[in-house]
């Protein structure tokens, strides 16, 4: 099936792009939220598998991001879920609780969205986000700044970015592939730049770095099923034992909450769209959280 693509209004006159896949099934709706310096398309396999299912389902842009428009403020937590709630609104889902996936920093939104909007959600997933506690691993702003400013390749080739992420991925679905490259734009030369601009990355980092969402989960009472990547706990590095600390600590403050570790990478809903899609399944109908 081939996505719709539909461009919704969202907050202060933005708006955000947003692709559909049959928006007219009766199973739950699935609003799909993207990470940091991504895009919705990263999200392709896991809404095809999910519209097999009968679950209809959107992706969006946020803001900075993808197709989307790209102000230069409005990157806060805030701002970030009222933008998902006019998006749900736009998409005539007012009346209908849905289930909202979000990925590292888009799991970390999604958490904000059930703490805030309860009644719009029927379960939140997490996939490898969520759970992200910058000044937990950093002394203060400007170390975590210092380490996370990414990468500037501006400039590259569009063959040998695209090279590299096959080289980076070779297990990855061509979807997957797909996704990761529309994370930039291609310039009539030839050449890629990301479509999130370095000031608007850091301005995004600079909210994480304040965000507590372990805190914010012991006032959630949606369920939450999170979805961290990681290796077996015997051949966890030292980022995994960290990241399953903060996973035990968020499944001690949610009200309703589950966990399913998925070996593989961060980007675990482009590599394994299928396990992901049928863990979103399990979320939407309850029954991850029976067991």
């Amino acid at each position: 099936m081939s996505p719709g693509e539909l461009r919704l209004a969202a907050t202060g006159g933005v708006t955000l792009a947003v692709r559909t896949w049959d928006l007219g099934a009766g199973g739950v709706p699935v609003l799909a939220v993207h990470g940091l310096a991504s895009n919705a398309r990263l999200w392709d396999g896991v809404a095809a598998e999910l519209a097999d299912r009968g679950h209809p389902v959107a992706a969006v842009d946020q803001r900075g991001h993808g197709r989307s428009e790209k102000p230069d403020d409005g990157y806060d937590f805030g701002t970030l879920t009222a933008d998902l709630l006019a998006v749900l609104g736009g998409l005539g889902w007012e009346g209908r609780r849905v289930l909202a996936a979000g990925q590292s920093w888009g799991g970390n939104v999604v958490v904000e969205l059930a703490a805030r909007h309860p009644d719009a959600l029927v379960a939140a997933v997490l996939v490898d986000g969520g759970t992200i506690e910058l000044s937990s691993s950093f002394a203060d702003w400007p170390t975590a700044e210092a380490a996370l400013t990414p990468p500037q390749f501006a400039g590259t080739p569009v063959a040998d970015f695209e090279a590299m992420l096959r080289r980076s991925h070779p297990d990855w679905p061509e979807a997957g592939i797909q996704g990761a490259l529309s994370n930039v734009e291609v310039l009539p030369d030839g050449t890629v730049r990301p479509w999130l601009t370095l000031p608007r990355h850091l301005s995004i980092l600079r909210h994480l770095w304040a965000h507590h969402p372990i805190e914010t989960m012991a006032g959630i009472e949606v369920p939450v099923l999170i979805v961290p990547a990681g290796r077996p706990e015997g051949r966890a590095s030292r980022h995994e034992v960290a990241k399953r600390e903060a996973t035990r600590a968020a499944l001690a403050a949610l009200a309703t909450g589950a966990v399913r570790w998925v070996e593989g990478d961060h980007d675990l809903h482009a590599q394994h769209p299928a396990l992901i899609a049928e863990l979103l399944g399990a979320a939407a109908d309850g029954s991850v959280f029976e067991t």
